[in-house]
């Protein structure tokens, strides 16, 4: 899997989130090139896809890529404001 576009990105200017699979876990991800900067997105949907013809099923609400497994950078910056991306991270006082 290449992405061109991904891999020139310098990462300080990069809107988009990328991901790049560190060479001590490149075994466990067999299709994935490591040490080359992909879309994050990308690189999510090649593990969900392994994991389900792999296993048959994926635990919803777990992160599908390790970071200790990946490197990330890019993405919007999210300044002071604390932003929730897990259902787990909902506060209490914020359920209906």
């Amino acid at each position: 899997m290449t992405n061109q576009h991904a891999q020139e990105s310098s990462g300080d200017d990069a809107v988009v989130r990328q991901a790049r699979l560190r060479a001590d876990f490149a075994r466990l991800y067999p299709t994935l090139a490591p040490d080359v900067w992909l879309p994050a997105a990308e690189v999510g949907a090649v593990v969900l896809f392994r994991r389900l013809l792999t296993d048959g099923r994926v635990m919803l609400g777990s992160r599908l890529l390790e970071e200790s497994h990946f490197e990330f950078r890019g993405g919007w910056s999210r300044g002071d404001q604390a932003y929730q991306t897990r259902a787990g991270d909902v506060e209490e006082s914020d359920w209906i």
